[in-house]
């Protein structure tokens, strides 16, 4: 962004240096025009004209050279402003992933806890008995579930879970 404006900033002064040259451009020329239609054998009237001439043709070639840099920074910055835009798109589908598996591991922790419910309910009913039993916090699910993952395969429990 700062090259942006740093790129903005230079062409507003080449546009500004544009204007003025025209301008001396006009004047010269018109100050040309002025000493052809006056009759003038004179030598210097004639020495005038010729240095007029080359600066009418220094001009042109002067704003012929700035137009050219104004269209080639014009375009950097259309090309700058492009690059930002995509940047901007890339990082706003990557956040929507990262918020999609956020919501994903959410789900499969709600799920994992939900399982371990069922084992609590499925032992407690096979032993009917004094074995104390807790809850189990969803750091220890996680730490659980992704250190099992780490360490080996573990058999998956027979449960579905739908999604809707």
């Amino acid at each position: 962004e700062v090259e942006v404006d740093e790129l903005q900033r230079l062409l507003a002064g080449m546009e500004k240096e544009h204007r003025s040259l025209l301008l001396k451009m006009k004047e010269g020329e018109a100050e040309l025009a002025r000493l052809r239609s006056v009759e003038g054998d004179k030598l210097a009237e004639q020495d005038r004209s010729a240095q007029l001439e080359k600066e009418v043709a220094m001009l042109r070639e002067k704003i012929h050279h700035l137009d050219d840099m104004l269209k080639s920074q014009q375009r950097k910055v259309r090309q700058m402003i492009e690059q930002l835009q995509n940047s901007k798109t890339v990082i706003q589908a990557k956040d929507a992933v990262i918020q999609e598996l956020k919501e994903r591991w959410l789900r499969l922790l709600q799920n994992l806890e939900m399982h371990d419910r069922i084992e609590h309910l499925i032992e407690k009913q096979v032993s009917r008995g004094g074995h104390s039993s807790r809850v189990r916090s969803k750091s220890e699910y996680v730490s659980r579930y992704v250190g099992s993952t780490l360490t080996g395969p573990k058999p998956l429990p027979l449960i579905r879970v739908v999604e809707t």
